[in-house]
């Protein structure tokens, strides 16, 4: 059947209004209120900026949906509770404030940054000495590597920058403090690479900067156990749901550089990346030095399942 005119117009003024919306400041949630990014200010005595005191989550918009955002939000507070950090909202205020922001936005896709501080406090480091914390919630655009990429595959190095201990802080703690990472980042940015891998104490496999790490051999999927110093991605959770209803079972084990190094195929996943091929490790190509069919694949199969589901947003 035939599309009326109203039908047809509805895509298009969504776009205009994507556009014109774009064009405008952002606005951002600042502990209860929604404010213009240029009044969105904390102060120079919290703790999240004097020590990367706190917490933070990203989550991708998807056609207007919110994707996984009640498995974020658990993350977002279990990472609070693991350093005894109170957040003063409840989950589900949390969800309504992050719905809220992604509306004042008027974003259909996009990506959303929750950020919680410890507030303010002394230039001490005794956290009691902050009495409330912050929450901040960023709704706007990202492009974590080069459209192209996505085509063509990443270029990886091994960064010289180890992961922490966990016994140090524990990688599923999603903190403000991401110098560990950033370091590692400067490595692979003066390589001219986009992404590196970086191993654990051991020496074994842990993640990227800032993806979880899949290799294909054989057929058989592979990812490093988070016991190796991997966040336990949620895109990381959703691929592997995906593979399985493709009939591929992802087994979980320790993986060195030479896993990388003689694998068919290897992809990275992560919210902001959500799944790309890597197709060279530090010099060797990558099986054939090209995406992998099951990554080209899953890639497709990721983008549809992510645009199909979601919290919904009311604009």
């Amino acid at each position: 059947m035939p599309l009326g005119k109203s039908q047809l117009a509805k895509p298009l003024l969504r776009r205009i209004l994507s556009a014109l919306m774009s064009s405008q400041p952002l606005k951002i949630y600042l502990d209860g209120e929604i404010v213009p990014e240029n009044e969105a200010k904390i102060s120079v005595f919290d703790h999240g900026l004097l020590y990367g005191d706190g917490v933070f989550e990203g989550i991708r918009i998807y056609n207007g949906r919110v994707f996984k955002l009640t498995e974020h939000l658990e993350r977002l507070y279990d990472s609070a509770r693991a350093i005894c950090l109170t957040i003063p909202i409840s989950i589900a205020e949390m969800e309504q404030a992050t719905l809220k922001t992604v509306a004042a936005n008027g974003l259909r896709d996009g990506y959303i940054r929750l950020v919680i501080t410890r507030g303010v406090g002394s230039l001490g480091l005794n956290p009691y000495q902050c009495p409330k914390a912050s929450v901040i919630i960023i709704a706007s655009s990202i492009a974590l590597y080069p459209k192209e990429r996505y085509e063509t595959g990443l270029t990886l190095i091994t960064c010289g920058t180890r992961r922490p201990s966990s016994a140090a802080l524990s990688p599923q703690v999603k903190s403000l403090n991401y110098l560990n990472n950033i370091m590692a980042k400067i490595e692979c940015m003066q390589a001219g690479c986009e992404e590196g891998i970086m191993l654990n104490e051991q020496g074994f496999v842990a993640e990227c900067t800032g993806d979880n790490v899949f290799i294909v051999k054989r057929d058989q999927v592979t990812t490093p156990p988070i016991s190796s110093g991997g966040l336990d991605g949620i895109t990381r959770q959703t691929v592997i749901a995906l593979l399985s209803e493709m009939g591929i079972t992802c087994r979980e084990a320790v993986m060195t550089r030479y896993d990388i190094y003689t694998a068919d195929e290897c992809f990275l996943t992560g919210t902001a990346a959500e799944v790309i091929a890597a197709v060279q490790y530090d010099r060797r190509p990558i099986g054939d030095g090209k995406p992998g069919k099951l990554t080209e694949k899953l890639i497709a199969a990721f983008k549809v399942y992510a645009n199909a589901h979601g919290t919904p947003v009311t604009y």
